[in-house]
């Protein structure tokens, strides 16, 4: 029994306990960019600011990897894959485990000097948002098991992990606030966020149809190009329309909006290659009411 139990455990592991091929790979893949990093470390190509561009790389990972989170579900509605569910809290926790990181580099980056990390999280506005949402992440990953779950009771637990979306909104304005003068990246997220939340909110039954979801990567893609638009017009005072006609041309240079548009297809063309289930008739009532 404890053999079986201890091989369930293994992230690896299906809950048989036996070697999922699958799981091993997303396990891999929550690793590599961590290995990536410490690579280019080790061989001296992070640049003439080595601690920035770690911070960087492993900010964007946290993002990268919470957006996959949230796309599970959407995922799995629009494919019919139901074993895409076994390896979302894998990458979950993996999300934590690059916002330690990432944390854990600018505090060493800080000479790990704790009065002065509290004073500059107490004082500059997109590190206080940022580590509330490392501190979510971590309450989130602390009780991503199912001890937590039978512990704290399936309602009590839910409620404790809706917090990932306000998670997801506060650490996407911290990316914003830090990058600066370039939020093409941050921008990108933002509208693969918002397409997320508007997949789940239409096809929470895994019954939109190709064209729904085409229309909604459609729509979800202009209002990403557009809030980038009015983002720069608003920092450089560049007219929008001429910010939009110079991202135009999204063959040589994608910009956030056609990202968002292309993630938004994924769907549609799942949709299209495994069609959503035909709703079952409803009885109809004896007496109408």
């Amino acid at each position: 029994m404890i053999a079986l139990a201890t091989a369930r455990l293994a992230p690896w592991n299906d809950r048989t306990g036996r070697l999922s091929l699958f799981k091993l790979a997303c396990l891999i893949a929550t690793l590599f960019p961590a290995a990536y990093i410490f690579g280019q470390a080790v061989t001296g190509n992070l640049g003439e600011r080595p601690f920035d561009s770690a911070l960087l790389q492993t900010g964007l990972w946290v993002v990268r990897f919470l957006a996959l989170t949230l796309a599970i579900t959407p995922l799995r509605r629009a494919l019919q894959m139901p074993k895409l569910l076994t390896v979302r809290r894998m990458f979950g926790v993996a999300t934590a485990a690059y916002a330690v990181l990432h944390f854990s580099l600018y505090s060493v980056q800080q000479n790990l000097d704790a009065r002065h990390i509290v004073s500059e999280i107490i004082l500059r506005f997109y590190l206080t948002i940022g580590f509330v949402a490392l501190a979510g992440l971590i309450a989130l990953a602390a009780t991503s098991t199912d001890s937590a779950i039978k512990r704290m009771g399936a309602k009590a637990w839910n409620r404790l992990h809706m917090l990932v979306y306000p998670i997801m909104v506060l650490g996407l304005v911290h990316f914003v606030l830090q990058s600066k003068r370039d939020v093409s990246q941050a921008f990108t997220y933002m509208g693969i966020f918002v397409l997320l939340m508007l997949v789940r909110k239409l096809d929470k039954k895994g019954t939109a149809t190709v064209l729904q979801l085409t229309l909604l990567a459609l729509g979800s893609g202009l209002a990403t190009m557009f809030g980038e638009a009015l983002w720069y017009h608003l920092h450089s005072g560049i007219p929008i329309l001429r910010i939009l006609s110079a991202n135009s041309n999204w063959i040589l240079f994608p910009r956030p909006g056609h990202w968002v548009f292309a993630a938004g297809m994924v769907l549609a063309t799942g949709r299209l290659w495994k069609p959503a289930p035909m709703k079952r008739a409803r009885a109809t009532p004896a007496v109408a009411t």
